[in-house]
């Protein structure tokens, strides 16, 4: 027998969140705004000969593809579930940032890759032009990651690492035009090249982290596993708890299952009230799966151990 019912708070329902409309509109604008001036800063860079201003290009085209994955995966995700999707489509929206997250990798692997040529092999730069070329792209930049910074869903947060990755490429291409328009101290340009690779790889890193979280269904980083059993544990009726999942539905939507050992099974009702209650105003888990079991023998197969098993008459948690 399982039971499988949601409790609702004012913070919490149980439909999927859509993507708000704002979010989806800043995407679209920074889409056309990135994709218009990626094409002028390709230009540039290759007239100019800066690799600071080319590999800002270059970080630029991605994002056009970013920010075009991340559309289509907000619109996505808003189809309702279905009988071969019976959760919906909400982690193509977690999927489009794992995808956006492996394209930053290659991208700053390309730029390591042509600083380390260009240090060994100084090429001429126009630093004049990366200077107003590059003053123009910052302006582009922060124009996007002004639309993108309210954005909570992964897949925006993905797009606005994209869009930083840029800001921080135009601030280089600036620097290196102004130092060599100044000095004519080419390296700069390389130099600063693999100093922003450097900031993207952090960025990147930690996308790729949460996104892969959430695609292998781990605990969500801000939730105790220890100190959700327990809490379930403390319930007056329930003498024991196993099979505890706890798991990513959506990047910010968890949800949670367990087989929950009763004293008396006349009491369950009650009992499953006061659970979801706890697990949705505690720890904000709106979805949950709880399967009521009324005899004391544990499952014969493997489980987490989390407290050590107690007397009969204690709480267990297994």
């Amino acid at each position: 027998m399982t039971s499988h019912r949601h409790y609702e708070s004012r913070a919490h329902t149980h439909a999927p969140q859509p993507t708000p409309a704002h979010e989806r509109r800043a995407l679209r604008i920074a889409l056309a705004l990135t994709a218009s001036f990626a094409v002028i800063e390709v230009v540039g860079g290759w007239l100019s000969g800066s690799l600071a201003l080319l590999s800002d290009a270059g970080h630029m085209i991605t994002d056009v593809a970013a920010l075009s994955i991340a559309i289509f995966a907000q619109r996505l995700a808003q189809k309702p579930p279905s009988r071969r999707a019976s959760y919906g489509y909400a982690r193509a929206e977690v999927l489009a940032a794992f995808i956006n997250a492996l394209i930053m990798l290659a991208v700053v692997v390309w730029i390591a890759i042509e600083a380390a040529r260009r240090l060994l092999s100084p090429t001429p730069v126009a630093g004049v032009a990366v200077i107003g070329v590059a003053a123009a792209g910052l302006c582009v930049n922060l124009a996007c990651a002004w639309l993108l910074s309210g954005s909570r869903s992964l897949n925006s947060r993905a797009a606005l690492v994209h869009v930083i990755g840029d800001l921080a490429g135009s601030v280089a291409a600036l620097v290196a035009g102004a130092v060599i328009t100044a000095t004519g101290w080419m390296p700069i340009d390389p130099l600063l090249s693999l100093f922003v690779a450097v900031l993207i790889l952090r960025s990147t890193w930690l996308l790729l982290k949460a996104s892969t979280a959430v695609l292998m269904e781990g605990v969500p980083a801000h939730l105790s596993y220890e100190e959700i059993g327990r809490a379930l544990t403390r319930l007056p009726e329930v003498a024991a708890v196993h099979d505890l999942h706890v798991w990513h539905m959506t990047s910010d939507r968890p949800a949670l299952s367990a087989h929950v050992l009763i004293r008396d099974p006349r009491k369950w009702p009650e009992t499953l009230a006061a659970a979801q209650r706890v697990l949705a105003e505690r720890f904000g888990i709106d979805h949950v799966t709880l399967q009521p079991v009324w005899h004391a023998r544990v499952p014969d197969k493997r489980v987490i151990p989390v407290t050590p098993v107690a007397a009969d008459d204690k709480p267990q948690l297994h």
